[in-house]
């Protein structure tokens, strides 16, 4: 009898187990991020960087108006992407101020089924 309990017990801790370390094919865990290959090609990921750095000026009302410089998009140059309730994507983009290149960050959630963009976070790249 208590064999069968310790064998029910094992199983279904092995289940709970892999039920929590779910791995794609890729061999990345689900909902951990992934790197997006090919960036600087890739059309999606570069619309998602174009609509930060548009995002990014328009939160600041009008830079021109308040004797700053608007950012001017060059190129994402890195992503990540992950699987939360939609796909959230991390982006490190080049962009340009007063004729400087300047590096950025920013984190982009994109939900397909409600046609929607939102821009969580825009910041200056760490060095």
């Amino acid at each position: 009898m208590a064999k069968a309990e310790v064998i029910i017990l094992l199983s279904l801790l092995s289940v709970i187990t892999l039920s929590f370390t779910a791995v794609n094919g890729y061999g990345t865990l689900v909902g951990g991020k992934t790197e997006i290959n090919d960036v600087k090609t890739n059309k999606e990921v570069q619309e998602l960087g174009r609509f930060s750095v548009e995002e990014f000026n328009r939160s600041r009302g009008g830079l021109r108006s308040n004797g700053g410089t608007e950012l001017v998009f060059s190129q994402v140059v890195e992503a990540q992407k992950q699987v939360v309730s939609g796909i959230k994507y991390y982006l490190k983009i080049e962009a340009m101020q007063s004729g400087l290149t300047r590096t950025f960050e920013s984190v982009v959630v994109v939900k397909p089924w409600e046609d929607s963009k939102e821009l969580l976070n825009f910041s200056p790249s760490p060095l």
